[in-house]
């Protein structure tokens, strides 16, 4: 099996991302938000992680984490700043070596509920790279006041599947203007989230 997802499931996403990728802007910014436990973000591998998971991506995404955004003066506000992104890559913890079982803990868990239906949300596991999460068997685990996550990737996944081409599509920029000045650029890359000026 490729995906647990059927046909009528895989058809409805790749529409969904199509519409995505018509309705962006040109020159608009495209940025993916990375959730991973502190755990992960202290571990060996990290930075190896997230340098494949950048390179995976279409070029000129911007990719961000918690470190990078929410700090003393960023307090962590999820819903507002979930609006402000163009997708969500989740890194669970994994099973065990080799295994195609990831965990998610019930914070990245709200997370991905919140952005499920309306963006690009993908699995980054760790063999196979990244996964749309609808391709993934979901199973909600106790505790109930702080449900986890369980999400499992298909056995027999390829990498040219039509979900994750559509998935990818929706988080390609449209650069059909011209480049900013590159003063522009590094103010915005400082401060990627300010409002721009009017």
């Amino acid at each position: 099996m490729d995906t647990f997802a059927n046909p009528v499931q895989q058809a409805r996403f790749a529409v969904a991302m199509e519409r995505i990728a018509a309705d962006r802007a040109p020159g608009a910014p495209v940025r993916v938000y990375v959730s991973a436990a502190p755990r992960t973000m202290n571990g060996p591998k990290w930075d190896k992680w997230l340098e494949r998971i950048t390179e995976e991506l279409p070029a000129g995404v911007e990719v961000f984490h918690y470190r990078n955004v929410f700090t003393e003066d960023r307090p962590y506000d999820w819903a507002d700043f979930a609006e402000h992104i163009d997708g969500l890559i989740v890194v669970g913890k994994q099973k065990r070596a080799g295994s195609r079982v990831y965990f998610l803990g019930p914070i990245a868990r709200l997370e991905l509920r919140s952005l499920i239906a309306r963006k690009p949300v993908l699995l980054y596991a760790h063999s196979l790279g990244l996964i749309p999460v609808i391709d993934c068997r979901s199973q909600v685990l106790s505790p109930e006041d702080a449900p986890r996550l369980k999400l499992i990737a298909p056995k027999r996944w390829k990498p040219d599947t039509r979900t994750l081409r559509a998935a990818f599509n929706a988080l390609t920029p449209n650069n059909t203007v011209d480049e900013e000045p590159q003063a522009d650029v590094s103010v915005h890359l400082a401060h990627p989230f300010a409002a721009p000026p009017r």
